[in-house]
């Protein structure tokens, strides 16, 4: 399976968005970097570059998103991200199972997490609203998770309902655009004019 092994805190310099949420990942940040001017064409191939970090997707299947958004009723930008969000690997992410969202990712390929009490090891797979994700009751001792899940459970989303005692993370219903963590870090309109040409 391809994956994306690009240095991480590199993006985030060039982008000057913490995308992988590091906390050290913009401390290397010259102080008076300034952004060099750019092209209408230069905006439009960083915010989709942008987006596929974020939620660590290579060029081939972020147009195959692309393109099934396309054909959605509704916003076409609205509809991509959307469907990025309810990656499995991305709810696992968000769900505090993981600290980074590459993490989520191995954890969905060793068959670590369960969907509606079933082992899903495909981390793209669609979770529909009202399935339910559990990581794996063998894994819930390790110190590590525990901690992951412990620091971050003050992250909360209103389209995802958790519980913490159980281990689990409900996607209640498809998120609003509003409602994204990077709400105001992402311009989705640049991608639909750069595919569009």
């Amino acid at each position: 399976m391809a994956t994306n092994r690009n240095p991480r805190f590199k993006a985030c310099r060039r982008f000057g968005v913490n995308i992988y949420g590091h906390s050290k990942a913009l401390k290397r940040q010259p102080a008076d970097a300034r952004q060099k001017k750019q092209s209408e064409y230069g905006a439009q191939l960083a915010e989709k570059q942008k987006v596929k970090a974020m939620y660590n997707v290579l060029e081939r299947q972020f147009y195959r998103y692309y393109d099934k958004a396309n054909r959605m009723e509704g916003v076409t930008g609205a509809n991509l991200l959307f469907l990025l969000e309810t990656r499995l690997d991305n709810l696992v992410y968000r769900a505090g199972f993981a600290r980074s969202i590459r993490q989520a990712r191995q954890m969905v390929n060793h068959g670590l997490i369960n969907v509606d009490g079933k082992r899903v090891d495909i981390p793209s797979y669609p979770v529909r609203p009202g399935q339910v994700i559990s990581l794996r009751e063998e894994y819930r001792a390790n110190d590590m998770f525990k901690q992951s899940f412990q620091e971050l459970k003050t992250f909360d989303l209103p389209y995802i309902e958790k519980s913490f005692d159980n281990w689990t993370a409900t996607l209640t219903r498809m998120p609003l655009r509003e409602e994204l963590p990077y709400k105001d870090e992402v311009n989705e309109t640049y991608i639909v004019e750069l595919y569009s040409k």
